[in-house]
């Protein structure tokens, strides 16, 4: 399902006849070759797209299962939205128009979503109900859910823009298995050193996609021309990604949890058979072996690494260990504190006390903030609401 008849060539672009792509694969033909060579070359077909017939690692594939992951974010954040109502929980709401569907304050939450108490009840990763509430399935619950309309936007696009390119060249399953588990290894490693707040969203999965692709070009280095040029602009595409993630209210553990995981399980998943091997395989004589020696060993020490990190994180998660005590740094991968803004992640927590009937009145146990409302039997919710805003 989802295979077509087809030919490709790799995901970098077409043969070297091509000279519009950054990077391409090698061409057969040189113009040092002697004629005799030449024609054993257009004999055996004379480019590595040619060659690569029959070949199922260079299948073209329809890709349908990445814009189902985009389809299903989309409704999980409907669903999300149906169940917050805001003008019933809160009151306080942004695009009241909406009805139920209407956003927490902006004040509350400047991404255009629910509230934080949604969330959690929704199935983001709360590092307290994992480990003590036995529920670690939302390892891979978060990984569906988003904290307002920018957050679902700007990683559904891109997962669009990177994840329909890679399932055409490398078909529905490898894809597919590389995006759940990168969001479940960025899961792991925020659960680690996000001992607090709530995480959600799909940005550790689309980080291992980029992972994924940066690791391919290494694995299947024979086939590609150009690569170091591209890889200088996938790493600086990475780089400035993670750097963004430093400002507050950034999962950066997930996008680093994910694009690690990403890095190594494409070495795995999206090994190609080497050039020498399609240039050969046609020949009467012996051929090379598909792989190659430095793929073979990529190929091993990447899974043996992949799967060392994911038992020593789920042991170290679900017996409590709190990375941040081993690592005094580390929390200046995910925000780095200035003059402008604040990198206490504690939740918000207020105490209240209710006076003259209706007048609640909180004071923020984190700032010391305090605040007179007049409601009238407010809901958890509600209160919760009021708290986060006082507290920012």
């Amino acid at each position: 399902m989802g295979e077509k008849e087809s030919e490709t060539a790799p995901i970098w672009g077409r043969t070297r006849q091509s000279e519009n792509n950054n990077i391409n694969p090698m061409d057969v033909e040189s113009s040092a070759l002697s004629e005799q060579h030449r024609s054993q070359n257009r004999s055996r077909g004379g480019s590595y797209e040619e060659r690569g017939r029959g070949v199922k690692e260079f299948r073209s594939w329809f890709s349908w299962l990445i814009p189902c992951f985009v389809i299903a974010n989309v409704v999980v954040f409907v669903i999300t939205m149906y169940v917050n109502n805001c003008p019933k929980k809160s009151g306080d709401c942004f695009a009241g128009f909406l009805g139920r569907f209407s956003f927490q304050s902006t004040r509350e939450n400047p991404l255009l979503g629910p509230s934080s108490l949604t969330l959690r009840t929704m199935g983001g990763l709360d590092v307290k109900k994992v480990v003590e509430g036995d529920e670690g399935w939302r390892l891979l619950s978060c990984n569906w859910l988003h904290g307002g309309v920018v957050h679902l936007l700007v990683n559904m696009l891109t997962l669009l823009f990177i994840g329909m390119r890679m399932e055409r060249e490398f078909g529905f399953i490898r894809i597919g298995l590389l995006y759940l588990i990168s969001g479940f290894g960025g899961s792991i490693l925020s659960a680690l050193f996000l001992r607090s707040n709530i995480s959600v969203g799909a940005s550790g999965a689309v980080f291992g996609l980029l992972g994924g692709m940066l690791s391919e070009i290494f694995i299947n280095w024979t086939i590609y021309s150009n690569k170091v040029v591209t890889i200088i602009t996938l790493v600086l595409i990475v780089a400035v990604n993670l750097g963004l993630g430093v400002l507050p209210g950034v999962d950066n553990f997930a996008h680093i949890g994910g694009f690690a995981t990403g890095f190594l399980l494409g070495f795995v998943l999206l090994i190609r058979p080497h050039y020498g091997w399609i240039n050969q395989r046609s020949a009467p004589a012996a051929k090379p072996h598909k792989y190659n020696i430095c793929q073979a060993i990529l190929w091993t020490v990447s899974l043996l690494l992949l799967l060392g990190w994911f038992i020593a994180g789920l042991i170290s998660l679900f017996n409590n260990v709190d990375g941040n005590k081993h690592c005094s740094w580390c929390h200046y991968l995910s925000c780095v504190p200035t003059s402008r803004w604040s990198c206490n992640r504690e939740p918000a927590s207020c105490t209240q006390t209710t006076q003259l009937g209706n007048q609640l009145s909180m004071t923020c146990l984190r700032n010391g903030k305090s605040g007179s409302y007049i409601l009238a039997n407010p809901s958890d919710s509600r209160i919760n609401s009021l708290c986060v805003q006082l507290c920012r």
